[in-house]
């Protein structure tokens, strides 16, 4: 079964190492049509009791990373995604031993609802359970009824690096159906949505994600949980910045999941 167009992955990681503010390619068609149709479909509905909801200041989202829950087809293409055979493939171009993580951590399926958000953050730097460094992110949107005006672009960000957090917006990336974003997250890589979901319809940003993994080098960040920076009218809000905090505290940061 033919599950990704490889001439169309392998062309856009060829650029991988040109993008800017850090290291990424975008993927059009990166599934096999009829493959992308499916596992859209195959989504659990917005409303069912099994997505681990996000619903603070700082996003407004839902995910799922349990195999146990993903029907036929989504359950063999994360499969595929987390093989060798397809981890070669990106590592040739990404210039670093990458490494799969079965248990999704942070990955799986992800859905936004009307006005769905995901402030600028930085990711987990190292794996809770495996101890090694997250180093590229793989996500392919699914929603073939998202439109341009809807929002809900994929935005890279410069950064200041002395004082961690995310200056101007260098890059968006609208969620376009079947597209996929291949990106570093170890180089100061601030993203999240440049645009929440619009509220004027009922739509459904879906993706799926997969995170892959490195030895963590000498001096690499600690980090264990999502380091989130206000948008620009939170700025200065004192009950934002104690979000921030408490949402990047491995112990204390499932207290703001849901506010």
């Amino acid at each position: 079964m033919d599950i990704i167009n490889k001439e169309n992955l392998i062309h856009a990681l060829t650029k991988f190492q040109e993008g800017k503010p850090f290291h990424h390619c975008v993927v059009d068609n990166f599934f096999t049509k009829k493959i992308a149709n499916e596992l859209s479909d195959e989504f659990l509905e917005y409303k069912s009791e099994k997505w681990f909801s996000y619903l603070n200041p700082l996003e407004d989202k839902k995910a799922l990373n349990d195999w146990n829950a993903f029907p036929q087809l989504t359950y063999a293409v994360f499969n595929y995604l987390n093989s060798r055979s397809f981890i070669d493939v990106i590592q040739k171009y990404v210039g670093t031993e990458l490494f799969s993580d079965n248990g999704l951590h942070g990955g799986g399926w992800h859905i936004h609802g009307r006005g769905g958000n995901l402030n600028p953050h930085l990711d987990y730097s190292i794996h809770p359970k495996l101890l090694l460094q997250r180093k590229v992110n793989l996500i392919i949107y699914l929603s073939p009824d998202l439109k341009e005006e809807d929002g809900g672009h994929l935005g890279l960000w410069n950064s200041d690096s002395k004082e961690e957090k995310p200056t101007t917006l260098a890059k968006e990336i609208s969620p376009k159906f079947n597209r996929a974003v291949i990106f570093d997250t170890t180089q100061n890589s601030w993203h999240g949505m440049s645009r929440p979901l619009s509220h004027d319809r009922n739509m459904l940003r879906k993706s799926m994600a997969v995170y892959y993994l490195c030895e963590a080098k000498e001096g690499t960040s600690p980090r264990q949980r999502a380091l989130f920076a206000p948008r620009e009218n939170q700025i200065g809000n004192k009950e934002i910045e104690d979000i921030i905090k408490l949402r990047s505290d491995v112990k204390r940061s499932h207290s703001v999941y849901k506010v």
